[in-house]
C-alpha cells in the first residue's frame, strides 16, 4: 500500500486535532479526522452508497416548510421527508493501537507529525481539597 495521505493540524469545534488529507489521486480515503473528545479516527472512503435520510421539506422558495400545527413530536418546527441520497462510506477506528497502525500505513509524514499529542489522554491537575470548617 502506497502512503498517499498527509497529516495536518485541524480543528474539531473549539479543539485542535489532526486530519489525514489525500496527496495523490490513488489515496483510498477522501479524508480522515480525529475526534479529540471521543478519541475516534473517522475515515471517509471514496466509495459511495445510497442511504435514506430525513431532510427538511422545502417550499417553493427553497426554505423549510414550517408546521401549521406547531412543533412535531421530535421538537422540529418544520416538515421533513425521507429521501435517498448518495453518501460516502465512513469508517470509525477506536483502538489507539489501530489508529497508530493506520496512520503509519497511510501518512507520508507519520514519523515527523506529532499525532500522539491528540491520542493521549492528559490527566487533569489535582484539585486542592476545600477547607472544612466545623462549628
Amino acid at each position: 500500500m502506497n502512503k498517499s495521505m498527509m497529516l495536518v493540524t485541524s480543528s474539531w469545534g473549539p479543539r485542535k486535532t489532526f486530519k489525514l488529507i489525500p496527496v495523490t489521486p490513488d489515496a483510498i480515503y477522501n479524508e480522515g479526522i480525529f475526534d479529540p473528545d471521543s478519541k475516534v479516527l473517522a475515515l471517509i472512503g471514496k466509495e459511495k452508497k445510497q442511504s435514506l435520510h430525513m431532510l427538511a421539506k422545502l417550499n417553493d422558495f427553497g426554505d423549510p416548510q414550517t408546521m401549521k400545527i406547531g412543533k412535531r413530536s421530535n421538537g422540529k418546527e418544520y416538515a421533513e421527508e425521507r429521501k435517498t441520497i448518495e453518501t460516502y462510506y465512513e469508517y470509525y477506528v477506536e483502538s489507539p493501537d489501530e489508529i497508530k497502525n493506520i496512520i503509519n500505513m497511510l501518512a507520508l509524514n507519520a514519523d515527523s507529525f506529532d499525532y500522539n499529542q491528540y491520542l493521549e489522554v492528559k490527566p487533569k491537575a489535582a484539585e486542592k481539597p476545600s477547607s472544612i470548617i466545623s462549628v
